[in-house]
């Protein structure tokens, strides 16, 4: 019996530009070098698979997903090639493969890191493919994220759930105890520290090996505390693996991990987070242009995030949607999202201590966003500039501990803000001290912001003080501006 034609591995195929004996053969020769010579894949079962749904039996989905992975120079998985294990229903399968099966969490993290870390070794940028629109996602996982994960689809009971995998080489993670949990909980804060210091460019592989070697342990039932303290492990760790990934400009596979963040925050049972990491994909699309997507993202990550969502967690969210909405020039709605935020910030007594994910959103950095909106919705409405300004000069006045990225940010929100209220002066001040650092840091997204505030700088192009100004600029940017080529499907 056949299911009709494998859409998603079709899509593939054609992008590779492969025959079908050709695919044929690499397959026997990667089956080969992978440790399984008896692999005879011929045009036939090629053909079958792609216009028949045919799926294969292991291990050829891992030799297909590794060949695709290193053909387009960007993380295949299994479920990217339109595959399912046995058992496993169709309606679990909505979009790109999300949401999945609750006992497949651990094994897609562990496998989509290692095809990112594969794709670190050999160079391949991994940025080829194409983003999923924010509505897509949230249709996706809306359903999916309000569900207790131990009743989904059947699910058994957390503690009743088997080893999901054997390790079969004495390299492979084994189970592990309190001590060995509470030293990856402190590499999170070690590594959340770096990044918010430096950005994601020198740390992103060591984030992803870690992960990958938490998705290992993952594969193993512990005691259900220490099983829930190792998934609010991973999802941390996915969030910053996709944080970094989009510092760095991989847009697709930074999406990939905030997606993967949330199932495993879902799986820990803590929804503030998963909602947490579904703002980190809106921030995304805002950056990216794409404002309506990112309130599709946000209106589920406020729903889904649940009862236990602390003040100052909601008035995060708060102002990444009220930027969002400045992008797309909504005024009135943006203004009434950040009073929100404020009251919300200001109605957190402190009575319970935040979650460690929550430990970097401090006053600072609600003025920053505050200032960010503005700034945004300054392009629209000019006379929001002077508000961008006010909130732009608190956050600064505040940041001593030591987050260049975000100094730097608030540096280029100021300029910005100078610019579009006609004091140039003050522009090139602020702008030059985002000069003085910006090359510390291994953040493409801090180059975005200084090319938009460039973009300001021509309406002073005569200005000599200006013209020095950028010059500068341009002696500093990266000399290939990266695109922004991705779409939506």
């Amino acid at each position: 019996m056949t299911k009709g034609p494998n859409t998603r591995l079709a899509d593939l195929f054609g992008l590779a530009d492969w025959s079908k004996g050709e695919l044929a053969r690499l397959v026997n020769r990667q089956a080969a070098a992978m440790g399984h010579p008896q692999l005879a894949t011929d045009t036939s079962r090629v053909r079958r698979w792609i216009d028949m749904g045919e799926t294969p039996r292991d291990p050829v989905p891992k030799v297909l997903a590794t060949l695709f992975t290193e053909r387009l120079g960007r993380v295949v998985t299994i479920e990217d090639l339109g595959f399912r294990k046995p058992g496993q229903t169709g309606n679990r399968q909505s979009v790109d493969g999300l949401p999945w099966a609750p006992e497949r969490t651990a094994a897609v993290l562990t496998e989509f890191t290692g095809m990112d870390l594969m794709l670190n070794r050999r160079g391949l940028v991994g940025a080829g493919a194409a983003l999923t629109a924010g509505s897509a996602l949230s249709g996706a996982l809306h359903d999916w994220l309000r569900t207790d994960p131990a009743l989904a689809a059947g699910a058994p009971p957390l503690d009743s759930l088997q080893q999901i995998n054997v390790p079969s080489s004495p390299y492979d993670p084994a189970p592990v105890g309190v001590e060995e949990i509470e030293a990856l909980e402190h590499s999170v804060e070690v590594f959340r520290a770096w990044d918010a210091a430096r950005g994601g460019g020198l740390q992103r592989k060591a984030v992803v090996g870690q992960l990958n070697e938490v998705g290992g342990m993952l594969t193993h039932q512990h005691p259900g505390h220490m099983q829930q303290r190792l998934w609010g492990v991973a999802a941390n760790l996915a969030v910053l693996a996709g944080w970094m990934s989009h510092d760095v400009g991989l847009e697709p596979t930074a999406q990939k991990y905030f997606v993967i963040a949330t199932h495993a925050a879902r799986e820990g049972g803590d929804r503030p987070r998963a909602g947490e990491a579904l703002s980190r994909a809106a921030r995304q699309m805002v950056h990216l242009g794409r404002p309506d997507d990112a309130l599709d993202l946000m209106q589920l990550a406020n729903r889904g995030s649940g009862g236990a969502t602390l003040p100052r967690t909601q008035a995060m969210l708060h102002t990444v949607e009220a930027w969002a909405q400045a992008s797309m020039g909504r005024g009135q709605a943006m203004r009434r999202t950040l009073g929100r935020a404020e009251e919300l910030f200001a109605s957190d007594r402190g009575d319970v201590p935040p979650p460690s994910w929550m430990q970097i959103f401090k006053e600072e950095d609600l003025y920053g966003m505050q200032a960010l909106a503005y700034r945004t919705l300054a392009e629209h409405d000019p006379s929001a500039a002077g508000h961008a300004r006010r909130f732009a000069g608190k956050a600064l006045h505040m940041r001593v501990d030591g987050r260049q990225r975000s100094k730097i940010f608030d540096y280029l929100t100021m300029a910005s803000a100078c610019f579009i209220a006609d004091d140039p002066d003050e522009a090139d001040r602020y702008a030059r001290l985002a000069l003085l650092t910006i090359g510390q840091t291994s953040s493409h997204r801090t180059w975005d912001r200084l090319r938009e505030m460039y973009r300001l700088t021509g309406h002073y192009s005569g200005y000599p003080k200006i013209e020095e100004l950028r010059a500068e600029v341009l002696e500093a940017l990266p000399k290939a501006p990266r695109g922004r080529g991705t779409t939506a499907v």
